[in-house]
């Protein structure tokens, strides 16, 4: 008799890092769902890693999964080597393993989808943080669940 194989827990982080403030995103458990949770306003590294470690420990966190603003040409720019040496210090600090995503354009969707919501983008700076961070981690799961072999369960009766 086959066991049928359960779906393995996920749980990662979504972070949209900037200068001022880091979006953080969380996905549900089966890795279906990113959603943002909360923006964290930048102060010292160790007052980010705390607060991080934090949202790390409550929900269990495995994988940190950071949007990487690559140029439009495709290049790593600055900012993205800013990210980077941020992302290798602060992987180290809470002893988890980074997957990046090509972040381009995920905070001008952000502020698109305020835009649909009647919001405005800037008076809601830490909301386009957070959705851009949900859309980070979601381009990841979404890969994720596609590059995934698929267990041989058929739902077809």
């Amino acid at each position: 008799m086959e066991v049928p194989q359960r779906t393995k827990f996920v749980s990662a982080l979504g972070l949209d890092v900037g200068k001022k403030r880091i979006g953080i995103a969380g996905c549900d458990g089966t890795g279906l769902i990113a959603t943002g949770l909360v923006t964290i306003e930048r102060r010292t590294f160790q007052e980010d890693v705390d607060k991080i470690q934090s949202i790390v420990s409550d929900r269990q966190v495995e994988t940190l999964v950071v949007g990487l603003p690559y140029s439009m040409d495709g290049s790593l720019g600055f900012q993205a080597r800013h990210v980077q040496k941020f992302t290798k210090k602060l992987s180290k600090a809470l002893q988890l393993p980074v997957e990046y995503v090509d972040e381009r354009l995920t905070s001008f969707q952000a502020e698109q989808m305020l835009i649909a919501e009647n919001r405005s983008p800037s008076r809601h700076k830490g909301l386009i943080d957070r959705k851009a961070a949900a859309l980070i981690l979601q381009q990841w799961l979404d890969h994720r669940r596609s590059n995934t072999p698929s267990s041989g369960t058929s739902f077809a009766d």
